[in-house]
């Protein structure tokens, strides 16, 4: 697969991660359907991955963690979403977490940490979906918030809100909450077709007190020095992070179209065609198919490792990357998941019968690449059309950035 192994990547501790990642993949793949049944991670999985530290593979290092690059999350994610995409969309949720906490102060990374090092994270950054009020020493938060993936494993969770202010001239802020388990209710919502394992359920919050310093606003996080900076000095949590989003998440659908190629490839090698006994690997048909679904597949990879390897140079210089470059990660990002999502209709089309069977993985790898495809960050219309705005020299529409 090509992977980075040099300095940008971490060295040593990199390819110790990567290692236990692609040993824990088989006994992923035996679990897939299972998991699919739970609809959340099954216990023993979880507990391998904490056993692996794959959780905490962007996490500082001060607290135990590995702190690797963030080329890291792309990819681990790829090698588990080899094996089954629903856990590696959670390691690679749950890790970045972990890698984000990095960036708030310190006094709410002594918190969590102080507690519990390994203590899991979850998320939901839809802003329109809470609403919060400026109160004395931090703000009162309200709402409710779909796809919080991994919820029922984490003792905590960032929730994105907007922040009101009585004021109209003072306008609305975009600001991350840290809220404890105890403060969220969390409603079993996730009966889907795709990332079926992932445990995407909805949070409700009524009137939660949340401190100042649980709290970051998403300026903080545009690039540059975070309010996290002065005890994590690594320029990894420098980067922009909302600019670099779609990384998350893109390795998972690299992943499960690597697996779908693969096991493409291996079914031609052997089967024989039912309408004419002639071997499938001898149709040149089954061969350009693997040429283009590898072309896409390998044009996906390198653009979601150049752009987080780029990040990470520019992160080490200090230099924070302007508008045109935040949009341009941005279209990138959904423009490779796209790329991966093509790979995969593909495939599970020039499959014939083969793909409608539920005992196969094949349906499993289709419904999960348009699952993976459905989430904003890889919706290349919105990624798109930003880009073009800044361009052709508009101001950017999304506000995280």
């Amino acid at each position: 697969m090509g992977q980075h192994t040099g300095s940008e990547a971490g060295g040593q501790a990199y390819a110790a991660m990567i290692a236990k990642a692609r040993a824990l993949a088989p006994r992923l793949r035996e679990r897939a359907v299972r998991t699919e049944e739970l609809r959340h991670l099954p216990p023993e999985t979880e507990r391998d991955l904490h056993d692996a530290g794959l959780f905490r593979m962007l996490q500082p290092a001060r607290v135990g963690g590995a702190e690797l690059d963030y080329v890291g999350l792309v990819d681990c994610a790829e090698l588990l979403g080899r094996a089954d995409a629903s856990v590696a969309w959670n390691v690679a949720n749950l890790a970045s977490h972990q890698w984000m906490l990095g960036m708030f102060e310190q006094r709410a990374q002594d918190l969590v940490w102080g507690r519990d090092p390994d203590a899991l994270i979850a998320s939901s950054f839809i802003f329109p979906a809470g609403r919060a009020t400026r109160m004395e020493g931090g703000y009162r938060l309200h709402g409710s918030w779909p796809f919080s993936s991994g919820v029922a494993s984490c003792e905590w969770n960032m929730l994105a809100s907007v922040v009101y202010s009585d004021d109209e001239a003072d306008g609305i802020e975009y600001r991350i909450f840290l809220l404890p388990k105890s403060d969220y209710k969390v409603l079993d919502t996730w009966n889907v077709t795709g990332l079926r394992g992932t445990g995407s359920c909805d949070v409700e919050v009524r009137d939660a007190f949340v401190p100042d310093h649980m709290t970051v606003a998403v300026g903080e996080l545009a690039g540059g020095p975070t309010p996290g900076s002065r005890v994590n000095p690594n320029p990894s949590y420098t980067l922009p992070v909302f600019s670099l989003f779609p990384y998350v998440l893109s390795g998972v659908a690299l992943g499960n179209a690597q697996a779908c190629l693969d096991d493409y490839a291996e079914v031609a090698r052997h089967r024989i065609s039912t309408y004419n006994r002639a071997k499938l690997s001898d149709f040149q048909s089954t061969q350009i198919k693997i040429a283009e679904a590898s072309a896409k597949i390998d044009a996906a990879r390198l653009i979601m490792r150049s752009a987080c390897i780029n990040a990470m140079k520019d992160a080490r210089r200090g230099r924070i990357p302007d508008m045109a470059t935040k949009t341009r990660y941005r279209r990138d990002g959904a423009f490779s998941v796209n790329l991966c999502t093509d790979a995969v209709s593909m495939l599970f089309a020039a499959s014939g019968a083969r793909g409608l069977f539920t005992t196969g993985v094949l349906q499993r790898q289709f419904r999960d690449a348009h699952a993976i495809n459905s989430h904003l960050a890889f919706n290349f219309d919105a990624a798109g059309t930003n880009y073009g705005r800044v361009a052709l020299g508009l101001p950017s529409e999304n506000l995280t950035l």
